[in-house]
C-alpha cells in the first residue's frame, strides 16, 4: 500500500471524515499535509522525503490556521452576555416597581426573572433596557425612554 501511494488518499479521506465529526480545522489541515504527500507520491520522490511534505505541509497549515480568525477564540463568555446575537434579550426593555439594593424581581416573558441594576444606574426610572444577561440575571440599565415617561 505505501508503494502505490493509496495511504495518503485513505488517510485524507478519514481524517476528512474525522473532521466533519469533530468540528474544528485542526484534522482538515493534517488532511491538507496527506494530500501533498499524496502529490509528491504521484511525482515520483523517495517515502521519506513524502513523510517529510507531509509534515512540513500540517505543520504550515495548523500555524496558519491557528493565526487566522478560524484559530482564534474571537469570543469569550463575558463578552456573549452583552452580545446581542447571542441573547436576543438585550436591548429589550422591561419595568421594576420596586429595587431592592439594586436588586429586584420582575415579570419578563411570562416568567419571573432575577434583575441586577447596572453600576452608576438609577433606581427611578421605572422603564429599564436589559444590557446583559448573567445566568438567569437580567442586568439592566434606565431606558432612554424612561426620561419621557417619568
Amino acid at each position: 500500500m505505501w508503494h502505490s501511494g493509496l495511504f495518503w488518499w485513505i488517510g485524507a479521506g478519514v481524517l476528512i471524515v474525522l473532521e466533519l465529526m469533530h468540528g474544528t480545522f485542526y484534522l482538515l489541515m493534517v488532511a491538507l499535509g496527506f494530500i501533498a504527500a499524496a502529490i509528491a507520491h504521484l511525482a515520483g520522490l523517495d517515502l521519506s522525503l513524502q513523510l517529510g511534505i507531509a509534515a512540513a505541509v500540517a505543520l504550515a497549515a495548523v500555524l496558519l490556521l491557528r493565526k487566522s480568525r478560524f484559530g482564534r477564540k474571537t469570543r469569550n463568555r463575558a463578552e456573549a452576555a452583552h452580545n446581542p446575537d447571542v441573547n436576543l434579550d438585550i436591548g429589550s426593555t422591561l419595568t421594576v416597581s420596586a429595587w431592592h439594593d439594586g436588586h429586584a424581581r420582575t415579570n419578563y416573558r411570562g416568567a419571573s426573572w432575577d434583575v441586577e441594576l447596572a453600576p452608576g444606574e438609577r433606581e427611578d426610572a421605572n422603564l429599564y433596557e436589559i444590557t446583559a444577561l448573567r445566568g438567569n440575571c437580567l442586568v439592566v440599565v434606565a431606558s432612554r425612554h424612561a426620561g419621557a415617561r417619568a
